[in-house]
């Protein structure tokens, strides 16, 4: 069983017992009802109360069991939460730590809550695509106010239980506990069961309160003009609102029908798909199928970074954050300055926005060190290498490390491209190196590929995930190869890019009609944020190493001509100092018109969906060989990477999410009229292996 029952004098206790978060799963669900079924049936009980084990109440559903039948058998919530109100004897929740979700839906299904201060509470499902589905948008506008409870619920965010506590006229909480909460929860129950032993009709539910707003439908209005603006992409957010007013004005039974007509209709929307597969991606992204999460982890305890550039820099921020103390080594004093004074910059805006308390700000400084000499990193546990990519520079460092470092620190690349199994062979202890590419800017992207060398050992493995939740990065394990999993992938998007110009676009249509699909940013206007000679530097490595590969040369010629991207103020677009807005530019416009008479083609008008799709489709199909290649482990990684570090749109759940709703079968038939097109590349669209035989087995990759 996953619910413990025991007996404190009059009082049944029951204790949520299924960890981390006890999860509220098939088998805690049946002992909580058996357990409440018992105390009624024991003459010598007069009250109980429910309370979590360990550091939770509970975090609501069981994640283990999505999408399976036990996630839905009985009693499932709905149900469970009936047995609470209909028990004879007072029921009290007593909250501790986190309560979320059918979490804080069953406490309010309780007669009485009691809770710690601290606690977590919040109702997160909007975050999954979903709006509550066990009474939580009926229930909590009944003890918190609506306005109160519809910010809780549309948000999904956590809410302290001091600060509900606080507000006016609130029923959630009968008390806040500072003291022991399991033995004053026990005294309070022993009360309330004294209380109404003679009368347990009278007992209090939160579906009898009454619920109300001064002027309701101006309310409503405002937020569903709120939601609207914050949330466009997703439908949950709205649905909420929705609920919220049937709450106030039909009667509990109906409201309680339309909320879960409204779940199950939002469980097969293709954002709520999405959002369930990134939710679950990041986690599963956190699990390296040979590596036991009980593999024993390296300390970490003093961080060095080489090199105080723009990556170094953001790095190191990173550590500083999570009070790890930190020292940056470089080759120059003034590159030191001028990297510290970047570090200052950034908390000193942070602290100017009011993001970052002063105290903190300084704090974080205080962990900062810098260095000329190896010798001052020789005992860092974990040293990170953020120089420059060549593989000469990192050459030269590695030999370095091996000769200072202390035996078992892990000495660890942000390469973003180079061969990983390279540069460990530049030292006496491979098992130690590893790949941690981070994105730019480094101290704010999530995203975080860590490349497992063929000789990374798994305790490093083991370590350097768990590093990556310390310091809030989503971590997705790559195997060695050019560009690892996101940088590969992009490779390929960027070449369809540059073949539709040359059929007939302009930089700015095709960058209009990813963002509208929902990217953060079009393939033009990234290339200008990144630096299009970054892009320049590997096509001309490719034409040596791969004289096959074919590449539109309008992005050769745009470099050719010194337009760089932003930090120029030419690129693809044009800018004006001090403003990063993309202003199309008709010396572009000419150029790639030029090459496409040199190449005797006739522009074409072309559509959205064919830009959107070749773009997308592209990323798919070298998805696909990485997932074959063993390269990422599951499809899943490659969105989480996507997600995370490419501004692919969350609720299209990344490239091979979004290709499993559209079906492979249809993609499959899409790719095969791209090939018949005689200006792409007929190669390019050759279906993936592994692609092929999802689609001719109708299956999918997620």
């Amino acid at each position: 069983m996953s619910a413990k029952y025991e007996t404190q004098g009059t009082v049944a206790v029951i204790t949520l017992d299924n960890p981390p978060v006890n999860g509220l799963g098939h088998a805690t669900r049946v002992a909580v009802a058996e357990g409440v079924e018992k105390a009624n049936g024991d003459p010598a009980i007069t009250a109980i109360v429910i309370t979590g084990g360990g550091k939770a109440f509970s975090g609501g559903a069981d994640i283990r069991e999505f999408g399976s039948p036990k996630a839905i058998a009985e009693p499932n919530l709905l149900s469970l939460i009936k047995v609470l109100e209909a028990s004879r004897k007072p029921i009290v929740a007593a909250i501790n730590g986190v309560c979320m979700g059918g979490g804080l839906e069953l406490a309010l299904g309780c007669h009485f809550r009691v809770a710690s201060p601290g606690v977590a509470v919040a109702l997160p499902e909007v975050k999954i695509g979903l709006i509550p589905g066990a009474g939580g948008t009926q229930r909590l506008p009944r003890v918190l106010g609506v306005e109160t409870a519809l910010n809780v619920i549309v948000s999904g965010e956590p809410v302290k239980s001091e600060l509900l506590a606080a507000v006016p006229g609130q029923k959630l909480f009968d008390q806040i506990i500072a003291t022991d909460l399991l033995s004053a929860a026990v005294a309070f129950a022993a009360v309330k069961g004294s209380e109404y032993a003679s009368k347990p009709e009278t007992l209090p539910l939160v579906r009898n309160l009454k619920v109300s707003h001064p002027n309701p439908d101006a309310y409503f209005g405002f937020a569903r003009n709120m939601v609207k603006g914050m949330a466009k992409n997703f439908p949950a957010p709205a649905k909420c609102v929705d609920a919220v007013e049937v709450a106030l004005k039909r009667k509990f039974d109906d409201g309680m029908v339309y909320e879960r007509e409204t779940f199950m209709a939002l469980m097969l929307t293709p954002e709520c798909k999405a959002l369930r597969h990134a939710f679950l991606g990041e986690r599963a992204a956190s699990k390296i199928p040979d590596v036991p999460e009980d593999t024993p982890q390296r300390k970490i305890e003093k961080v060095a970074v080489i090199g105080a550039g723009t990556m170094g820099g953001g790095i190191s921020m990173n550590f500083l954050n999570a009070g790890i103390p930190v020292t940056i080594l470089e080759t120059r004093q003034e590159a030191l300055d001028r990297g510290v004074a970047t570090i200052r910059k950034n908390y000193e805006a942070q602290v100017k926005k009011g993001k970052l308390k002063a105290d903190k700000y300084e704090q974080r400084m205080a962990l900062l060190g810098t260095t000329l000499n190896y010798a001052d990193i020789a005992q860092a546990d974990l040293v990170i290498e953020a120089v420059f990519e060549e593989m000469g520079v990192k050459e030269a460092v590695f030999k370095t490390l091996d000769e200072v470092m202390k035996p078992g620190a892990i000495l660890a690349s942000n390469t973003s491209t180079l061969d990983v199994d390279k540069i460990a062979s530049f030292t006496q202890r491979p098992q130690d190196v590893v790949g941690l590419h981070f994105f730019s800017p480094a101290n704010v992207m999530k995203l975080l590929e860590v490349v497992r060398g063929k000789a990374t050992a798994k305790d490093v493995l083991a370590t350097v995930m768990a590093i990556a939740k310390k310091i809030k990065k989503t971590a997705v394990v790559s195997g060695v190869c050019d560009g690892f999993i996101g940088n590969r992938m992009i490779e390929q998007y960027s070449r369809q890019a540059g073949f539709l110009l040359e059929e007939g676009c302009t930089p700015e249509q095709v960058d209009k009609a990813v963002e509208k699909f929902g990217f953060a940013m079009g393939p033009f206007r990234m290339g200008d944020l990144a630096g299009n000679d970054i892009g320049w530097a590997i096509r001309k490595r490719r034409y040596v190493e791969k004289p096959g590969m074919r590449y539109s040369k309008t992005a050769d010629l745009l470099c050719e001509m010194g337009r760089y991207g932003q930090k120029t103020q030419a690129g693809w677009y044009d800018y004006v100092a001090g403003k990063r807005d993309a202003i199309p530019s008709p010396v572009v416009v000419r150029m790639i018109e030029d090459h496409r008479k040199t190449l005797g083609v006739t522009p074409r008008k072309i559509g959205d969906d064919e830009i959107v799709h070749r773009l997308v489709y592209a990323l798919v199909n070298e998805g696909a060989k990485i997932v074959e290649e063993g390269i990422a482990s599951k499809a899943s990684d490659i969105d989480m990477v996507y997600l995370t570090g490419y501004g692919f749109p969350l609720h299209r759940g990344g490239p091979m999410c979004y290709a499993d709703t559209q079906g492979l079968f249809n993609v499959v038939q899409t790719m095969k009229k791209f090939a018949a097109n005689p200006l792409d590349d007929v190669s390019f669209w050759q279906p993936a292996p592994l692609l092929a035989r999802l689609a001719a087995e109708g299956k999918s990759f997620t």
